[in-house]
């Protein structure tokens, strides 16, 4: 399989040999069984002692028995004593949910949230494979972007190294001649205002993935407009943000590292 490699403004250098992973089949169930396992959440909770105050328990409620609840009109939860006067006691609710300043009742479990799920290593390997495959499938990115009815450029995009060494207004202007007009409308991230009530719920912005910029080994560029990564730290989740065939630009360096890699 062989791809064109593109100049700073958008037209034919040549051509480049794509690894054998760019042909791959996809397995779309093992891609996302990937996914699912390197999903990672902040474990949160409260502290194990927070709450627990020096209450003596459930107190006596027997008559005859000295500190008892017994006939007083009180609830029998676990209480504190703040004084003492012979045999009268101020007491006061703790440690319990229902009390001040007591137990949060069934708070989050941090050890629940810490994903302890494995997966093969030749599971990775195909989930790699099939992600890089996706990038250079027309049919997988027209399915993930809605705005592109049609794709008439071949992908995936190859790019002479040069375009690591532009500034941020240089590169969007070449940008457009690489992709065009209706691919860099596309391609730059953009952060928009959720349209309803999920702006109370705690994800008020909507983010879109963009494009992905693979660069080489030695090679090294700042951009927020869309995500950049180093093709030694490329994985899964960089190849296959939501959902398989993102919009890829790959340097030539980085196509001739994952042509050498085993």
């Amino acid at each position: 399989m062989k791809a064109k490699i593109l100049t700073i403004d958008g037209k034919s250098k040549g051509e480049i040999n794509l690894p054998k992973s760019f042909s791959a089949p996809v397995r779309e169930d093992v891609v996302q069984k990937v996914l699912e396992i390197k999903k990672t959440k902040q474990p949160y909770g409260p502290n194990s002692r927070a709450g627990n105050y020096s209450a003596s328990g459930k107190i006596v409620h027997r008559r005859h028995v000295w500190k008892s609840q017994y006939g007083r009109g009180m609830s029998r939860i676990p209480r504190k004593i703040f004084s003492r006067k012979g045999s009268q006691f101020t007491w006061e609710g703790a440690t319990i949910p229902s009390t001040r300043g007591g137990r949060r009742a069934h708070p989050p479990k941090p050890g629940s949230m810490v994903n302890t799920r494995k997966v093969n290593k030749k599971e990775c390997e195909i989930a790699f494979e099939s992600a890089l495959s996706a990038t250079a499938d027309k049919k997988f990115v027209e399915r993930k972007y809605a705005g592109i009815k049609k794709l008439d450029k071949e992908v995936p995009f190859v790019v002479d190294s040069k375009i690591a060494s532009l500034k941020t207004k240089e590169f969007l202007k070449n940008l457009g001649k690489i992709l065009g007009e209706k691919l860099s409308e596309i391609a730059i991230k953009k952060k928009s205002i959720r349209a309803g009530i999920g702006k109370l719920r705690g994800r008020k912005y909507k983010k879109s993935a963009g494009t992905l910029l693979v660069v080489g080994e030695n090679e090294k560029i700042k951009i927020g407009k869309f995500d950049v990564v180093n093709v030694k730290n490329l994985g899964v989740n960089d190849l296959a943000k939501g959902g398989l065939g993102r919009l890829t630009i790959y340097t030539e360096e980085a196509i001739k590292f994952l042509g050498g890699k085993k």
